[in-house]
């Protein structure tokens, strides 16, 4: 976790950032327990190494990925990060694109498409199926492990063993459909599944479903009456390291207090992040940037991550964290009155006095456990 921490922050602009994330966070699944091979978007450590020096000169002269990566009528989250890896496939130094969104029909009527059809450098021919999911575990308080159904999307519309099942069974399997080998494209053709995200847990000791990647990265979901609660012994007892009852250690100390420290209430899917001070922080398990003096407390705020800011950890300028902090009051206020699931992070100031992203969590309103219990074992 430190180390992808680290690789993000070699750079300063957003899109390059979520490339960069994209490209080197873990796999979401574990590689014994996928189902399917898992791809791999570098076929050496040569490549690697030169990934990273293509980014970097992309970080200098973005221009070209925003050009592709920035569509005002494509907001999903999974769109962009299509964009950003077909950017990767089409300019980076690995593999090469063959051709991206391919269709298949029959009889006039689009039974998928194949997100990334792709050659390397040794002559594979690859069929990647790309996903980008963030789930909160729910479960039903038992101590066995997690089942990969107990892992649902914050609006409940979509759960990820029901993915999985998809994308094992439909979309990995449309390159070796007859529909497919009429478009011509010469094979055999080796389907992977480019699955990347991140799994958000309400208690620390929950034992991940057996599919779920060991190294997966997590964050945290709190409902608006632990945030309320919380949020009062703060301000009662400003500096110290508040937690609720459930929170004992999601990674640092500090991690297990923004479990607690984060009520939402203002969302979006684009726009400019929005911030809430405060005394209590959190940090990234595994972050290098791990502070728990009273003064560090005191500099930490919250943002409100719009969606398409879900992907890497994101820097603020200082000025654009102090205007944000600012308007601290209304935005607690607004997070006092949440009525659907929001992602929020807590930001800390630097010696630079810019803002880095250290923890990353959901609130969700307070009846949302309830109605999540029941999609978790809903038969689909």
């Amino acid at each position: 976790m430190a180390d992808l921490a680290r690789l993000v922050d070699r750079y300063e602009d957003a899109a390059v950032r979520d490339l960069a994330w994209l490209l080197f966070a873990p796999d979401l699944l574990r590689a014994s327990h996928a189902g399917a091979e898992l791809a791999n978007p570098f076929e050496s450590a040569a490549e690697r190494d030169a990934t990273l020096t293509w980014l970097d000169a992309l970080d200098r002269d973005p221009a070209s990925l925003h050009a592709q990566s920035r569509n005002p009528k494509r907001t999903r989250l999974g769109f962009y990060a299509e964009s950003l890896l077909e950017y990767f496939l089409t300019h980076g130094p690995a593999a090469e694109l063959v051709a991206a969104n391919v269709p298949l029909r029959r009889q006039r009527r689009t039974i998928g498409e194949c997100d990334f059809l792709l050659q390397t450098a040794r002559g594979a021919r690859l069929h990647w199926e790309l996903a980008v999911k963030f789930y909160l575990h729910i479960g039903d308080g038992s101590s066995g492990p997690a089942r990969l159904s107990d892992y649902v999307g914050p609006n409940l519309q979509d759960r990820f063993d029901l993915k999985h099942a998809r994308l094992l069974t439909h979309q990995l399997a449309l390159s070796s459909r007859a529909e497919f080998a009429s478009l011509g494209f010469e094979g055999p053709w080796q389907a992977q599944l480019y699955i990347k995200g991140r799994l958000f847990y309400h208690r620390d000791d929950v034992t991940p479903a057996p599919e779920v990647g060991e190294a997966h990265l997590r964050g945290w979901w709190s409902t608006a009456s632990e945030w309320r609660a919380a949020r009062a012994a703060e301000q009662a007892a400003p500096g110290r390291d508040v937690r609720a009852p459930q929170a004992a250690a999601l990674g640092p100390a500090s991690d297990a207090a923004g479990l607690a420290l984060v009520r939402a209430g203002a969302g979006g899917t684009s726009g400019n992040p929005v911030v809430a001070p405060s005394a209590g922080g959190a940090s990234q398990a595994g972050s290098a940037r791990e502070e728990s003096s009273p003064a560090a407390y005191a500099a930490r705020a919250w943002v409100v991550q719009p969606r398409l800011a879900w992907l890497a950890p994101r820097r603020l300028a200082a000025a654009d964290g102090e205007a944000l902090l600012a308007h601290g009051a209304d935005i607690h206020e607004r997070l006092h009155n949440a009525v659907s699931p929001t992602m929020v992070a807590a930001y800390a100031r630097q010696d630079d006095d810019g803002w880095i992203e250290q923890s990353r969590g959901f609130v969700v309103p307070d009846d949302w456990p309830a109605r999540a219990r029941a999609f978790a074992v809903t038969t689909i």
